[in-house]
């Protein structure tokens, strides 16, 4: 059996826009936290293929719809791994704010829950 949204009390209304809000930004972390992993595997990518690489090597980096060739090995390396501490931060924090999302919303669940039951009760 639905239950009817009119019918519930003002307080309950509130906590369910709340959950729908916190699920939406849930949501908009997990789908960060995915674009961050992608981005860090291929960094993590390009550093291996890098490592395979001497000296004499001509590497280029993309920049817009140009590849231009880098001065030194050491200079793309540098500036890889810059980049991949970067990204590695940015997906700890994406995932701690995951974790906070996911315990506020099952707390909002639990709470919503409990008054519902109440109000069947009574």
């Amino acid at each position: 059996m639905a239950i009817d949204p009119k019918n519930l009390s003002p307080q309950i209304q509130n906590q369910l826009g709340q959950l729908q809000q916190i699920q939406q930004q849930l949501q908009l972390v997990t789908q960060q936290r995915s674009q961050i992993d992608l981005r860090l595997k291929d960094t993590e990518r390009a550093l291996e293929e890098l490592k395979k690489t001497t000296e004499k090597t001509p590497i280029y980096k993309s920049i817009g719809a140009l590849l231009i060739r880098v001065p030194t090995k050491q200079s793309i390396e540098k500036e890889l791994m810059e980049n991949k501490e970067t990204l590695e931060i940015r997906k700890k924090t994406l995932e701690q704010q995951e974790g906070r999302f996911k315990e506020k919303s099952q707390e909002l669940q639990s709470k919503i829950q409990n008054a519902l039951s109440l109000s069947k009760a009574g």
